[in-house]
């Protein structure tokens, strides 16, 4: 079987009750390696009143300080982090097929003096290459050109040159499938009536398209219909200009099942597609769709290469 690195985010949030809740069925599907220590696990199943599965496979960490439920805490976010690194290095070194992740907290990670707005800018920087960001499940994925920045930063992100190079590393990262792009603005710009935007989306969609040698990509699409029924039976994949375009419909129609896939990168990485919940951490609550279904993303990942 495949090995699955996973780190386990933040801990005082409900990573690691996911984690232990889902062992015995993902164990069965891939040979889990999860990047905490024996001591912390153990303080961990304390306050969520579990049994520790007698397989749960650890790794040595040099790391000790009290879980604090649903608290934002500068020692949980280093943890983190930490159980991040190992699971890459798990992976660079071969030791894993896979990395899977547990959400992290960014405002500890803030505290800890990290500089980083999350898992795939780390990536990004660790790899020094583009990684992209792609949400969904097999019904829709959404891919974000613009990730964690600024709603006001964005228009002066949309430059052709930046938008090719994101588009060709996305054809190089997917199947062969059309794939619909948004326009940022409303109407998708009225042809510039409602800003010009669009002509640098439409000049890098015609370049791109022009050098793979077929329609690849399609648009741009007027983003307040282009999740419709309708529209859902024309496209599995979609480009978003920011965040919230693409994510507040994918969530709206495929919260629990949605995951979080990092492309264009030399490991397999997927995540979960939620925050800490702190509102529900250990009160034995959380569900684990997610995370059942970014394992099940990485072993298909692995079988592709």
């Amino acid at each position: 079987m495949k090995k699955i690195a996973v780190s386990l985010g933040d801990l005082n949030g409900v990573g690691i009750e996911i984690a232990l809740k889902s062992h015995e069925e993902i164990s069965k599907i891939c040979e889990p390696i999860y990047c905490i220590n024996d001591k912390l696990l153990a303080s961990a199943a304390k306050l969520l009143d579990v049994d520790i599965p007698k397989d749960f496979r650890t790794i040595e960490m040099d790391a000790d300080f009290e879980i604090r439920p649903s608290l934002i805490d500068a020692k949980s976010g280093k943890f983190s982090y930490e159980s991040f690194i190992k699971a890459i290095e798990l992976c660079e070194k071969q030791d894993s097929d896979a990395l899977v992740t547990m959400p992290i907290h960014k405002e500890a990670w803030s505290l800890a003096g990290l500089d980083y707005k999350g898992h795939t800018d780390l990536l990004r920087k660790y790899f020094k290459q583009e990684a992209i960001m792609m949400l969904g499940c097999q019904e829709m994925f959404v891919a974000l050109y613009t990730e964690h920045i600024p709603l006001k930063d964005v228009s002066k992100n949309i430059k052709q040159d930046k938008l090719e190079s994101f588009l060709s590393d996305l054809d190089n990262s997917l199947e062969k499938a059309k794939i619909a792009v948004l326009g940022l603005n409303p109407h998708a710009g009225d042809n510039g009536v409602l800003g010009n935007e669009e002509r640098e989306i439409e000049a890098a969609i015609k370049s791109v398209n022009d050098k793979i040698g077929y329609e690849r990509y399609e648009g741009c699409l007027v983003p307040d219909v282009a999740f419709t029924p309708d529209a859902r039976k024309n496209y599995k994949y979609y480009v978003a200009m920011y965040h919230d375009q693409g994510l507040i419909p994918l969530k709206a129609l495929y919260f629990d099942e949605s995951v979080n896939i990092s492309l264009n990168l030399p490991i397999v990485r997927t995540s979960v597609d939620h925050g800490t919940a702190f509102d529900i951490a250990y009160k034995n609550k959380a569900k684990n769709i997610s995370y059942i279904n970014a394992v099940k993303s990485a072993l298909s990942l692995c079988n592709k290469e």
